[in-house]
C-alpha cells in the first residue's frame, strides 16, 4: 500500500484518512497535518498514529515518502531516465524543503560543537565515509574514518573525549549489525552521534541524536549462490555530506566575522 511492501492493519479512521491523501497526490507536498484533518473527519493525533503505521516518525516525513513514492512512479522521458534517476531528480527537489534545512541546520550546530569527527561505514557506505573524512579533516583538528568498528577501542573513551566527538555515521539500511553495535557503546558516553540513513524509522535513526534520512529504495542484484550485492546509489549520502561540510565553513566564518 502507497510506499509499503504490504498493507498495514487500518480502522475505520485510517481508511478515512487514507482516502483523503490519494485525493491529494498532486499537491501532498503542500497539504498542512490540520487541514488533512479536518478534511477527512478526523484529528491530527489520528492523522499522526496513522503516519506511524506506515513506518515513519510524523506527517513531515510520511509527506516527503509519499511524495517521493508518486514521484518515482511518475512516467519519465526515455532520454531523462537514461541519464538521471526518477528518484535522484525527486530527492534533490526535496532537498530544498523545511523539513531538510532543518535537519541540516541541527546537524551543523552540533558538528560546530565538536572537535572530533568520527566517520563510520560498511561497504559502500565506507567509500563514503572515507571520503567524508577526508573533506572534513581541512576543517576541523581530527577528521578520521573509522576502519574496523570491531576493533576500535570505543570502550576505553574518556568522557572528556567523549563531550568533543561526534560520530557520522553512514548506513543505507539503518540495520547493519555492526554499525548498530558500534553505536550502542557510544550511547553509553557522551559522545554525540548523526545518522545518515534510507529511513528515519532503523536501529541506526533510532540510536542517532540527529537522523538525516533520504529516502532512496534499497536496490539488490539477485543472485541465488551468495549474498545479494546491495548497489543503492550513495549519490544522497555524499550529497549531504557536502552540504554538512559546507555549511560548517560558512558558520565558522559568520562567527569569525
Amino acid at each position: 500500500m502507497l510506499f509499503l511492501a504490504d498493507t498495514p492493519d487500518l480502522n475505520e479512521t485510517d481508511l478515512a484518512i487514507y482516502q483523503r491523501v490519494t485525493n491529494h497526490f498532486a499537491d501532498i507536498e503542500h497539504v498542512s497535518i490540520r487541514q488533512l484533518a479536518a478534511e477527512s473527519n478526523t484529528s491530527t493525533a489520528s492523522v499522526l498514529r496513522f503516519c506511524k503505521k506506515f513506518g515513519t516518525t510524523g506527517f513531515s516525513e510520511f509527506k516527503i515518502r509519499l511524495a517521493a513514492y508518486i514521484h518515482a512512479h511518475d512516467a519519465v522521458p526515455r532520454d531523462t531516465e537514461t541519464i538521471v534517476s526518477p528518484e535522484l531528480i525527486n530527492f534533490f527537489s526535496r532537498f530544498q524543503d523545511t523539513y531538510y534545512r532543518e535537519k541540516i541546520d541541527e546537524a551543523v550546530s552540533l558538528l560546530l560543537e565538536k572537535e572530533l569527527i568520527l566517520f563510520l561505514g560498511l561497504g559502500s557506505s565506507n567509500i563514503i565515509a572515507e571520503y567524508g573524512a577526508l573533506y572534513f579533516s581541512s576543517i576541523f583538528n581530527m577528521a578520521v574514518r573509522i576502519e574496523d568498528p570491531n576493533n576500535y577501542p570505543v570502550a576505553h573513551m574518556s568522557p572528556e573525549i567523549a563531550r568533543r566527538t561526534c560520530i557520522v555515521a553512514l548506513s543505507v539500511s539503518g540495520e547493519t549489525r555492526e554499525i548498530v553495535d558500534y553505536l550502542s557503546h557510544f550511547n553509553l558516553t557522551e559522545c554525540s552521534i548523526i545518522s545518515i540513513t534510507s529511513t528515519g524509522t532503523s536501529t541506526v535513526a533510532r540510536l542517532s541524536d540527529i537522523n538525516i534520512p533520504y529516502h532512496i529504495t534499497i536496490e539488490k542484484v539477485r543472485d541465488t549462490l551468495k549474498d545479494e550485492p546491495d548497489i543503492t546509489t550513495q549519490v544522497p549520502a555524499l550529497y549531504i555530506v557536502e552540504t554538512l561540510a559546507r555549511e560548517v565553513i560558512k558558520q565558522k566564518a559568520d562567527r569569525q566575522n
